[in-house]
């Protein structure tokens, strides 16, 4: 297991220290750069900068994707430790060479943390071991080494709510009720950046029309959650509001090779649906990382475009 400690400011922190409630939030970057240390499922730390210098609260790496200003403010909202879109755009304006020009929208790096938790002014940590004082965004630590493994033992316990019975050569899941086959729980993302990072991944489009309106796009499940489907991108496809409905409740579905299936439903009971018998047996778009395109196991079972069930 690896963790991370990326470095932050007070004002972030205690916004979110602030509001308990908000347990997903988004330690954004200005630049939008790449975020590759961890894998979802891996401890991120929080540490205020000078002169607080502390480890002020942490939780578990859910994800990372590009987004506008203006994406990022409507997935997670006071997840982004800011009360408006107004106060995000000052705030990241702020650590940019350049002001943020009215009417701009610039993209930003982000990091999503799931379970996160803060601490109170009284229960804040030193720094880890060798974290050098001009480290400006973080430092990444190998939790099977003996000089860490104490110092983050015990931080993961305070992150956890007690002790817990952890193997630091796997990456972390909360226990309790998961879907799916459990190997595969640590990729587990939270439920807003499982829509942020799907987005990305389809690069802004129906999977199945390429229409690019963001509005109605949304990020489905391939396999229902009810029915043991999880929050990860290799779970999801992004699709339009009216194509997510159709796929929902089984008109159209997607086979292992990426196919588009079409029920004959469709024209039974509409008399329509032209533009799908079109493309039927076509290949949909997918990512192009492998690691993001639809996963085998999520189509395992007997699952077909027929007896899909809609998600509740």
């Amino acid at each position: 297991m690896k963790a991370f400690v990326g470095v932050t400011d007070e004002k972030w922190y205690r916004f979110l220290a602030a509001r308990p409630d908000l347990n997903e939030v988004n330690f954004w970057r200005p630049s939008g750069g790449a975020f590759r240390a961890l894998t979802p499922g891996e401890p991120f730390l929080f540490k205020a900068h000078y002169p607080l210098n502390r480890i002020v609260g942490g939780g578990f790496f859910s994800g990372f994707t590009q987004l506008k200003i203006s994406e990022a403010w409507a997935l997670f909202g006071e997840g982004n430790g800011v009360a408006s879109l107004d106060d995000m755009r000052h705030s990241v304006g702020r650590y940019r060479r350049q002001p943020i020009a009215p009417g701009e929208d610039p993209v930003i790096g982000c990091v999503f943390v799931r379970d996160s938790v803060f601490f109170s002014d009284g229960s804040t940590a030193d720094p880890p071991p060798g974290f050098a004082p001009n480290v400006v965004q973080g430092k990444t630590y190998d939790l099977a080494e003996p000089a860490s493994a104490g110092y983050f033992r015990l931080l993961l316990h305070r992150l956890l709510g007690g002790e817990v019975e952890l193997d630091l050569s796997e990456p972390w899941h909360r226990p309790g009720p998961v879907y799916g086959d459990p190997r595969l729980v640590p990729q587990r993302l939270g439920q807003k950046s499982f829509k942020a990072v799907v987005l990305g991944a389809y690069g802004r489009r129906c999977a199945i029309t390429g229409n690019k309106v963001q509005p109605v796009l949304q990020a489905a499940h391939i396999r229902p959650l009810p029915e043991g489907g999880e929050h990860r991108i290799d779970n999801g496809l992004l699709l339009k509001s009216d194509v997510h409905i159709l796929f929902d409740h089984g008109y159209l579905g997607v086979d292992p090779k990426y196919r588009l299936m079409v029920s004959p439903r469709l024209r039974s009971e509409f008399g329509n649906g032209d533009q799908f018998y079109a493309k039927a047996g076509s290949v949909i778009a997918i990512p192009e990382r492998r690691g993001e395109r639809p996963a085998p196991s999520s189509w395992s079972g007997t699952w077909t475009p027929c007896s899909r069930r809609p998600e509740r």
